[in-house]
């Protein structure tokens, strides 16, 4: 058995075993040493049952909140799942019930080191959102100001750090022992997994965050981040200012009648294309619940737990392929997808080629009701995943985010074109991006960097002259080494003249097969006989040579090694 399996892990281990026979993946099961931690019933795969991609996430909901989040993270690899899973675990939402308010009422007092009644003068018992994290209550500040608070669920940091040691024991046993393992590297996932929900279970980390994206979202006035209290926060209790409102997808038909639809939608656009594309600092969990309308019908953006961060290269060549793919031009889709990933054994870039082409033509011919960019760059990045390229989980975390701003843009406005907006701002991200290029600390680096030049470059230039007046400068050429050429080409004429003069014995021997002399062997005239054997025995000790060479060559490289 490939896993020691753990007696304190056992009802983990099983859920997960009959969640992977569930949807079809009872080889890494098998292969990982799994098997043992169900019955031989329960891990046989279920015949006739298709499971659903909205069956997975409910599933997930079902395991908890390390894999609420965990089919969060495999959202935005669609190298791993196909489209449809993708969508459904874009839209995941932990549902869980909330936790009485004397553990609500110990968390405050011990985290802010006062009672709820002295820091609060109103604090409202029942939460006005609960998730698997942690649940938020409605309060007022002692100046008045009315304030939300989210409390960590009690025991939530324990509970996630007993699953992520379940889920590392299993990715190291599929990636030692399975070939899906091997190629995605499930370690390495689960690392960087384990480091961004630890992130998320700090609230200061969460409160750094809101100032952050409300700083860089500064110049739209149509979009809210609410502030956090400072104060009032600590690692597991997050105040932030109160925003009254309702989710944007909740609204009711007459509400969307009085909505300027059309600007909220275009800054909404906007906005997370400047997250993506110029900040590199990105709302991760961009889904619907956490867009909400406020009273003075503004956008505010709420729970920044999770963020992600992208690097300006990346931001460039994402760039590329969201106005390729906006602009219906395939051929430059599919180069930059080369650009963005790493081709593995196997690609085949013609038919790559064409089906990005194939792709792009198809959104390009359908109606704007029908256009959902987010869904083509999914699609993009997962048909990358099936040609054989390794594409950055940032491609599909830009299609996701646009998937959701597809829903949010139009249910504000109808109408919202998203290929058009791409096309509009293209130019202003363009400009954007070259201008933070430009920023005070780029050029301080600039200086720092030209005044390293400047101050070693008269002692490098002494060093060298110094060589070279004492005459021992010396330039080291990695070039061919012309002895060897030079033999190669010896070995070369001498096989050739000599098969110039096995072919001449031959030649002569034919013709002297005419000549009658007294001279015979084997019946046969014997100078002719004589030319014969000569050129057999030097045409076998050409043969003989040629091998033994080709055998000392390929026997170099094996002792080197």
């Amino acid at each position: 058995m490939a896993l020691s399996l753990k007696t304190d892990h056992l009802a983990r281990y099983k859920d997960i075993v009959l969640l992977l026979v569930k949807y079809g993946r009872s080889d890494l099961v098998k292969h990982a040493g799994l098997s043992d931690a169900v019955s031989e019933g329960e891990a046989s795969t279920p015949v006739g049952q298709q499971a659903l991609p909205e069956q997975l996430a409910a599933d997930l909901e079902r395991l908890g909140p390390t894999y609420v989040k965990l089919g969060q993270l495999l959202s935005t690899r669609a190298d791993l799942l196909p489209p449809a899973f993708l969508e459904a675990l874009t839209r995941l939402q932990d549902k869980v019930e909330p936790f009485p308010f004397a553990d609500v009422e110990a968390i405050v007092t011990a985290e802010l080191g006062v009672k709820i009644s002295k820091a609060f003068v109103e604090f409202e018992k029942t939460p006005v959102a609960a998730a698997s994290l942690g649940q938020v209550h409605r309060a007022v500040l002692r100046t008045g100001r009315p304030v939300a608070v989210k409390v960590q669920r009690p025991g939530i940091q324990e509970r996630i750090l007993k699953d992520l040691e379940v889920l590392e024991e299993i990715a190291e046993a599929a990636d030692e022992h399975t070939e899906a393992g091997r190629k995605f590297g499930f370690t390495g996932m689960l690392q960087e997994f384990r480091k961004t929900l630890l992130r998320e279970l700090d609230y200061r980390q969460e409160s750094r965050n809101l100032e952050t994206l409300a700083q860089n979202l500064a110049e739209f006035d149509r979009i809210v981040v609410p502030a956090p209290v400072e104060d009032y926060t600590t690692s597991r209790v997050l105040t932030t200012e109160y925003v009254r409102g309702q989710k944007v997808t909740s609204l009711h038909p007459v509400v969307q009648l009085d909505l300027d639809g059309e600007v909220l939608a275009e800054q909404l656009f906007r906005a997370y294309l400047k997250q993506i594309l110029v900040d590199g600092f990105v709302h991760a969990d961009p889904h619907p619940g956490n867009v909400f309308l406020t009273e003075d019908n503004r956008i505010a953006l709420l729970d920044l737990g999770m963020v992600a961060r992208v690097t300006p290269s990346m931001q460039e060549k994402l760039l590329q392929v969201l106005i390729a793919i906006s602009e219906g031009r395939g051929d430059e889709a599919a180069a930059t997808g080369l650009k963005i990933g790493r081709p593995m054994a196997g690609f085949d870039e013609l038919e790559y080629r064409r089906q990005v082409a194939d792709l792009v033509g198809q959104s390009q011919g359908a109606r704007m009701d029908q256009i959902q960019v987010g869904r083509v760059v999914l699609a993009f990045s997962r048909l990358c995943g099936q040609s054989g390229i390794r594409v950055p989980p940032e491609l599909t975390l830009l299609g996701k985010t646009l998937l959701n701003l597809d829903l949010v843009g139009r249910t504000l406005d109808p109408h919202f074109d998203p290929n058009a907006a791409i096309r509009r701002y293209a130019g202003e991200i363009t400009r954007q991006r070259m201008l933070k290029a430009l920023s005070p600390g780029h050029f301080l680096e600039t200086a720092l960097e030209l005044k390293d030049f400047v101050q070693h470059l008269p002692g490098r230039i002494n060093k060298i002259m110094d060589l070279a007046a004492s005459n021992s400068l010396q330039v080291g050429v990695d070039a061919i080494d012309e002895q060897v050429l030079v033999e190669g080409f010896q070995k070369i004429a001498n096989r050739i003249t000599v098969g110039l003069i096995l072919a001449a014995l031959i030649v002569g021997a034919a013709m002297l097969m005419r000549v009658e002399t007294a001279f015979r062997i084997l019946g046969y005239p014997g100078l002719a006989m004589l030319c014969f054997l000569a050129a057999a025995g030097g045409g076998l000790t050409l043969v003989w040579n040629i091998v033994r060479s080709d055998l000392h060559r390929e026997e170099k490289p094996k002792k080197r090694a």
